[in-house]
């Protein structure tokens, strides 16, 4: 059985986030080694200034309340925590091209590649999901 999970984040609103640094942050904590390509509007999660600004869903927008009151860590905590637990974020140099943004618009840390050098990650990874 692999020891590694393959994520793709390729949406950019609050509950991607989420479900992103939910799932890296616990497979990291469970020893397993964790990569995530961030493609398309998945990169704002990892933008120093849109990760700030997230969109909840249309009519979902009480649940900001919901994760106060649950004490759930913001998107910069879980980004830090994923990062703090060894998880490698990879920004996809053809979508950073096509937006014209540079490694500087990212927070520290990040990795940037195509989707070659993601799928060779990939290629023996178990699970492999995409948010």
């Amino acid at each position: 059985m692999s020891n590694k999970v393959a994520i793709i984040a390729a949406n950019g609103g609050m509950f991607d986030a989420y479900k992103v640094f939910n799932i890296a942050t616990a497979a990291a904590a469970s020893d397993k080694e964790v990569q995530i390509f961030f493609t398309f509007e998945g990169l704002n999660l990892i933008h120093k200034q849109a990760m700030h600004n997230l969109e909840m869903p249309a009519g979902k927008e009480h649940m900001a309340e919901g994760f106060a009151k649950a004490n759930v860590p913001s998107i910069p905590e879980l980004l830090e925590m994923a990062q703090e637990l060894g998880v490698t974020f990879i920004a996809c140099q053809m979508t950073m091209d096509v937006m014209d943004l540079t490694k500087e618009d990212f927070v520290d840390g990040i990795d940037v590649g195509g989707a070659v050098t993601f799928l060779e990650y990939a290629k023996d990874a178990a699970p492999t999901l995409t948010f």
